[in-house]
């Protein structure tokens, strides 16, 4: 039998995600606030959760700030913005990313596998936000402080 993790015991494992060796909780059960624990978020991106077929992600972008342009051939992304204002665009070529819409507090963002997107923080604040993948998408356990860390690790990976 699995242990119960209470969210008050969540909550003192996540004073600062940012730290080596933070704990990702998946593929075990748990509940918590997660509109608490993005705004609380500092990573440029954090594995929260990662199971077999789903990943709970949190981000945080600095003003001017964006994901960088990608695509997940065969992995369905939402995002959903907590605090801050952006842009997000999409397309299915590289170079047409046709689809433009201004996102802020609680608008949701479906991505469809095969597509293309960034999404960049056009606000004077962090954008927080959380991001599911499925399937998951970085492996188990990813922090990246920054946009830097994240882009040197995925050139590692491929």
């Amino acid at each position: 039998m699995r242990k119960h993790v209470s969210t008050t015991y969540y909550k003192k494992k996540f004073t600062s995600n940012c730290e080596e060796g933070f704990i990702d909780y998946g593929p075990k059960p748990i509940a918590f606030d997660i509109e608490q624990l993005t705004k609380q978020n500092d990573c440029f991106r954090t594995a929260l959760w990662t199971g077999d077929h789903l990943q709970l992600t949190l981000m945080s972008l600095e003003p001017g700030e964006d994901i960088g342009q990608e695509i997940h051939r065969n992995v369905d992304q939402f995002l959903r913005v907590e605090e801050g204002k952006g842009l997000v665009k999409m397309g299915y070529r590289q170079d047409e990313l046709i689809f433009q819409e201004e996102v802020d507090d609680d608008f949701a963002i479906i991505i469809p596998a095969g597509t293309w997107h960034n999404l960049i923080n056009t606000g004077d604040k962090p954008l927080k936000l959380y991001s599911i993948y499925a399937p998951p998408q970085h492996p188990r356990g990813t922090t990246h402080r920054t946009k830097e860390d994240a882009m040197s690790a995925e050139e590692h990976h491929n």
